[in-house]
């Protein structure tokens, strides 16, 4: 099944994806699902993020390809770090670059997302995948210079639409076997992967960060980008695609640039 957040005439509802459009949901994807009565056409409606988590995770350099472009060796443990819930925008919606006087290298980080379905604390591994509801395709955005420079990512990592996620919630995946994972900027290749090169899968992610923190249904997991980001810049246009998902695809702008 694919899960969507739209928004239809004037209000925002949760729907189930159909061939021809959306059946809107009583409320949102998490245990009984329940459909509403009311079917709408795909022309008629907005895609937004498709998810409204208390909380963000990420997880940093869990490819080697990517601690390799990025001048790391491997940590000997995850690299985790959260994004405020600011940074979330839809397909569709645009990345707003910084002004120019805080950063000036912004790059793009395809990943696959993991969406929590029900309340995890404490979880193991080897139960870990059936507090998954469905995984989706995001855009870890990074201010690259501020990145370097501070001794913390969060800064770099958490200006407002930084974390792009989308187009719809995908519950009929096997991302435990590796899934393609690729990103175009202005329909040139830059990354290709597969997330079977994650260094920590997501069973483990699900166990580690369920330790220390309750992670409650519609929360949201990026896994790592693999190797080759870029710097992207006002006018372009970049497509994430996960095989199995789909593909997210949203637009760059400049806010401020003084």
């Amino acid at each position: 099944m694919r899960y969507a957040r739209i928004e239809a005439k004037g209000r925002t509802t949760w729907a189930l994806v159909t061939e021809d459009g959306f059946q809107e949901l009583a409320g949102p994807p998490r245990g009984d699902v329940r459909p509403g009565a009311a079917t709408i056409d795909r022309g008629e409606a907005r895609l937004l993020a498709p998810v409204a988590p208390s909380k963000i995770f990420c997880l940093g350099r869990n490819y080697a390809a990517h601690r390799s472009e990025m001048g790391f060796t491997h940590d000997g443990a995850p690299s985790v770090f959260m994004k405020p819930l600011t940074t979330i925008i839809g397909p569709g919606d645009d990345i707003v670059l910084p002004p120019r006087s805080l950063s000036d290298h912004v790059e793009h980080e395809a990943e696959l997302a993991v969406v929590i379905g029900r309340t995890a604390r404490f979880v193991s591994a080897a139960d870990a995948l059936t507090y998954v509801l469905g995984y989706t395709c995001a855009n870890d955005v990074s201010a690259r210079d501020l990145q370097r420079s501070d001794p913390h990512p969060t800064r770099g990592k958490g200006f407002d639409t930084f974390c792009p996620v989308g187009p719809w919630i995908e519950t009929d995946l096997d991302a435990i076997s590796g899934v393609r994972l690729r990103c175009r900027v202005n329909g040139t290749l830059r990354q290709d992967a597969s997330t079977a090169d994650m260094t920590y899968d997501i069973p483990f992610l699900i166990e580690y960060l369920s330790g220390f923190s309750t992670l409650h249904p519609g929360d949201l997991i990026l896994t790592g980008s693999p190797g080759g980001t870029e710097a992207i810049h006002a006018g372009d246009r970049i497509e994430v695609d996960v095989e199995g998902i789909g593909t997210l695809t949203n637009g760059v702008v400049a806010a401020d640039r003084s």
